[in-house]
């Protein structure tokens, strides 16, 4: 009894008062993130009201977005949610990627114009009806769509550095069935399940079968040039297509031990890329 006595002289005898010194602590916290913001992160100024507003509005809601963004990974587990519940945050929709819809050919183009054409001759169209509108297009063949299919299992979520003229901006990726989301990493530490995408690829598997893959990029030109998202696709290439032994280690490291990842490890893979 004596000993219980003592702990209950240490708490605050007003509940009011022991939540105003959590909510003190959570503030306190939420500045020494604020100020880890600063120094590592140049994009930090361009978001800043909107940081500083959050901050305001709830530091344990901020800390817990931070928090999920800086270890996306946790026992294995993805601690963000799909894109797709992302861009409609207020209807319950499934996580699990294999029940999220593949989007269609059918939705942006007449499968007429390449049902009896070769896989060269499909290549040659899409490419062709796409050099007037403002995305990215390209094909894989289905041994490099299987390479990929098969890392963004173990590696749903990553991140690319993107070679800006003030340094790097790191840019979130996401799978999500046959389309690969990013969103700038700090517009996402900020608006979390409002966060707006910047580029969309989508993996049309249609003409699997004659040995094709087509790829379709749709980005924000209000976040990116064009250079920059073909930058962006490229990098994915990278990592995902292509068998380098340190981008793979990368991806292991960022995935299964993510306290090791180091940004600046990421961006000397990557430092020899520039935009043209």
């Amino acid at each position: 009894m004596e000993c219980a006595r003592k702990v209950l002289r240490i708490l605050p005898r007003n509940p009011q008062t022991f939540r105003r010194s959590i909510a003190m602590t959570s503030s306190s916290r939420a500045k020494e993130v604020i100020e880890q913001l600063k120094e590592t992160n140049p994009y930090y100024f361009k978001y800043a009201d909107k940081i500083a507003k959050m901050q305001q509005t709830s530091a344990e809601e901020f800390l817990d977005r931070i928090e999920r963004v800086m270890k996306p990974i946790v026992d294995g587990k993805s601690q963000a949610r799909s894109y797709s519940e992302l861009l409609n945050p207020k209807e319950k929709l499934a996580t699990d990627q294999a029940e999220l819809p593949h989007k269609k050919l059918t939705d942006i183009m007449k499968m007429e114009l390449i049902a009896d054409k070769n896989a060269e001759e499909i290549s040659q169209i899409w490419i062709e009806y796409h050099k007037t509108k403002d995305v990215l297009a390209a094909t894989l063949t289905t041994a490099q769509y299987e390479t990929l299919t098969g890392r963004a299992k173990e590696h749903p979520i990553f991140l690319l550095p993107l070679p800006r003229s003030e340094g790097f901006e790191f840019i979130l990726l996401q799978f999500a069935a046959n389309t690969v989301h990013f969103t700038p990493l700090l517009a996402y530490q900020v608006h979390h399940e409002n966060a707006p995408e910047c580029l969309t690829l989508v993996h049309y598997t249609e003409m699997q079968d004659k040995g094709i893959i087509l790829m379709r990029g749709e980005y924000d030109t209000k976040v990116l040039t064009a250079q920059e998202a073909q930058c962006l696709a490229n990098e994915l290439q990278m990592f995902y297509y292509m068998t380098d032994e340190n981008k793979l280690k990368l991806l292991e490291t960022f995935t299964k031990r993510p306290d090791d990842f180091k940004h600046m490890d990421l961006i000397k893979e990557v430092e020899n890329i520039q935009l043209v």
